[in-house]
């Protein structure tokens, strides 16, 4: 294919990404992730993935699109905006920015679902499957070398005048198209998110230890939280943000413009008191179709009762 032909489809799904409603999109070679290898096995090696033995699964395909989706030729990344307009109350319990509205995976598979309408109808017979944190695909990676942002200290993907409040997904397509490069690192000499992080998860620059995370134990762990962590989870009940709160890009950050997104005033206005006295009815209200049903109620209820003094 002319690489002029190239260009013009990728600008055609590039102006329907953001009429979707995504704040970027960018596009790489599907092709085996070289650098990511010896990275992922190190990091699998020393366990810091804790209980979260599916990141062990499907090695293979995690560093390689083609052994995923057969005849894939192109990895469509795609970034989408979830930092709100209104914030939780400050004495409150925490939780993390993303699980306030409906959950993502929903919300972003059916903007996926269209694009690749899209892209079969304006361009034809295009076979493809879309991914949203639900597959063995390595999103920030892809991201990074789809130039959208590069991975910061925090293990994050940054972007310049932007942040780092979105979420990352994927299209993976059997369709040759115009890749982009990727971006320099603008993380500097900064450390704010690693002087930060309230229980040291962020073991050196680049490097999280997944299993000393907040996010970690309060949505992955199934167990009971350990007691050598108490005091230490600054309020947080579900996930932590306290990484990206700190990051200097974030000060650029610009609330989402997705309806589904928008929280249950009760999620914003609640006091402590009012959490620790939540109920099941209470919370299958609250978080109807949020990703905080991930930790079920016996799972938040374990994590305030860990939180309180």
């Amino acid at each position: 294919m002319k690489d002029s032909i190239k260009k013009i489809y990728s600008d055609l799904i590039k102006a329907e990404a953001k009429r979707l409603g995504f704040m970027s999109c960018g596009i790489s070679k599907a092709e085996f992730l070289e650098q990511e290898a010896p990275r992922l096995e190190n990091w699998l090696n020393q366990n810091m993935h804790g209980e979260m033995s599916y990141m062990e699964n499907h090695f293979d395909k995690r560093l390689d699109p083609t052994k995923l989706v057969d005849g894939s030729k192109s990895v469509v990344s795609l970034l989408l905006n979830y930092y709100p307009s209104e914030l939780q109350r400050e004495d409150s319990f925490k939780i993390s920015k993303y699980a306030y509205g409906t959950d993502y995976h929903f919300v972003i598979k059916e903007k996926l679902k269209l694009l690749l309408q899209f892209i079969q109808q304006e361009i034809g017979e295009v076979a493809g499957r879309a991914f949203v944190d639900s597959a063995p695909v390595l999103d920030k990676a892809w991201a990074a070398k789809s130039g959208l942002g590069w991975i910061g200290k925090n293990s994050n993907l940054l972007t310049k005048q932007v942040g780092s409040f979105y979420f990352i997904a994927e299209l993976i397509v059997d369709l040759e198209l115009d890749y982009d490069t990727p971006v320099t690192d603008h993380c500097g000499s900064c450390t704010a998110c690693i002087d930060a992080c309230p229980t040291q998860a962020i073991v050196e620059p680049y490097k999280v230890d997944g299993s000393k995370c907040i996010s970690y134990f309060t949505i992955e762990l199934k167990n009971e939280l350990p007691n050598s962590y108490k005091d230490q989870f600054d309020d947080w009940m579900f996930g932590c943000d306290v990484c990206q709160d700190v990051c200097p890009w974030n000060k650029f950050s610009k609330a989402h413009s997705e309806p589904l997104f928008d929280p249950n005033p009760q999620l914003l206005n609640n006091s402590k008191k009012e959490w620790e006295e939540l109920t099941k009815e209470t919370f299958d209200e609250i978080f109807k179709k949020s990703a905080v049903k991930r930790t079920k109620f016996e799972g938040l209820k374990r994590n305030i009762d860990f939180l309180k003094v």
